[in-house]
């Protein structure tokens, strides 16, 4: 909890600090890589040159303020942010020391921005506010390394590529292989990895990929569409070294399974929304399912551009050919000829739904949350919806908007 001392000066700073969220970002994230740049291996180099990485922490730390003052969402919705948090950052391999660092340019970059209004009392306030924030994650990701039987100071575990198969157009499947002859780690229908890419010129980039099969104890599988730059955002640095730079026999390095958009332990119908290749998660998913639970009723729904953009589409029937009851539903934006798809963009009110249906999504921030908001109109509630978002949350929306 916040001291009682801290709770009228953070209720008195908040609006203003929400207001200069940008210039605070940018100066925390422009000043720490300046000055460290090994840590440029640490963030995604895209995200960087989109401005979508800087919104992150900063973000976080005021919805957390939020939270603590009353103004923002309650223990429960907090608690699922720190979760999610958590996980990524062990997937990083983000070390307790780490924390320190980050705190002082984040306060530093405070400071900068709001000058004189940072007296005494409010630079020791939001202090107080970012390592009650950073002991949170900093517990819980200590659980985390430990549940997974992880050093993490060396979170890395070396992998052989045993197959490389092309799924769709710009999309490809990564059959690896534990390189020490020990079985693949266990996961949860859902999770995902980091790659550990160490790439030509000599740097090393950190990406997520869901895992896109369930798990069978000999080998992981990842499915990673490439990322083609455009309007000046390059190319993605990871996807296209994986696609071009990696095939059979070369090695990689992996970190433990993590992430929270795991399979409830539920019998309820279950409802796969996704796009792009946010069906990878979706895939191991129903894979899961249908070895464990084959007469539970599964509706999937995918949307892309055209079919050969599809990825894991033959997948997905096979799996779903084992279910007693199962349903795929399918938009194209252009036109295609497979039987059944729609064309255009995805029509909520068309999705087949349950009540009581449990509801996963994965794809682009804005198609999840034209999604979301068309089956609350249709009557499904949040506690029913769970969902991936790969990239910088947007902590700030709600949270801070509420309070200025």
């Amino acid at each position: 909890m916040l001291s009682t001392t801290s709770v009228p000066v953070i209720q008195a700073t908040l609006p203003i600090v929400g207001r200069h969220l940008d210039q605070i970002s940018g100066i925390f994230y422009d000043t720490m890589l300046g000055e460290n740049p090994e840590l440029l291996n640490l963030f995604s180099r895209s995200a960087q040159a989109t401005g979508e990485q800087k919104a992150a922490l900063a973000g976080a730390v005021a919805a957390f303020a939020t939270h603590l003052v009353g103004a923002g969402p309650d223990a429960v919705v907090f608690d699922h942010i720190v979760e999610r948090i958590a996980q990524r950052h062990c997937a990083l391999g983000i070390r307790p020391e780490q924390y320190t660092m980050v705190g002082r340019y984040l306060m530093g970059a405070v400071g900068t921005v709001l000058g004189d209004a940072v007296t005494p009392a409010v630079a020791a306030a939001w202090d107080e506010v970012y390592w009650l924030f950073a002991a949170r994650l900093i517990g819980r990701e200590a659980r985390l390394y430990a549940e997974a039987g992880v050093d993490g100071t060396d979170p890395w575990r070396e992998y052989v590529v045993a197959k490389k198969i092309a799924e769709a157009h710009d999309t490809m499947s990564f059959i690896l292989t534990p390189a020490d002859g020990r079985p693949a780690p266990g996961f949860l229908p859902g999770q995902y990895v980091t790659v550990a890419a160490d790439l030509p010129d000599g740097s090393r980039q950190l990406r997520q990929y869901s895992l896109s099969q369930a798990a069978t104890g000999g080998t992981l599988r990842i499915t990673v569409r490439r990322v083609r730059g455009s309007g000046g955002i390059p190319d993605g640095m990871v996807s296209s070294f994986l696609h071009d730079g990696v095939s059979a026999g070369s090695r990689l390095r992996l970190s433990h399974p993590y992430g929270d958009l795991t399979l409830r332990d539920s019998t309820a119908p279950l409802l796969l929304v996704s796009a792009g290749v946010g069906i990878t998660p979706m895939a191991a998913i129903l894979d899961h399912v249908a070895r464990t639970q084959p007469i539970r009723k599964v509706t999937i729904v995918h949307a892309d551009r055209n079919p050969e953009r599809h990825p894991l589409r033959l997948d997905m029937h096979s799996h779903g050919s084992r279910l007693t009851s199962f349903t795929a539903v399918v938009w194209y934006e252009e036109p295609s000829d497979v039987p059944g798809a729609h064309q255009g963009f995805i029509d909520t009110d068309a999705i087949p739904l349950d009540p009581g249906a449990d509801v996963y999504l994965c794809g682009p921030v804005s198609f999840m949350q034209a999604v979301r908001a068309g089956l609350h109109r249709r009557g499904v509630n949040d506690e029913q919806i769970r969902y991936e978002v790969f990239g910088s949350e947007q902590w700030r929306s709600t949270p801070v908007s509420a309070a200025v």
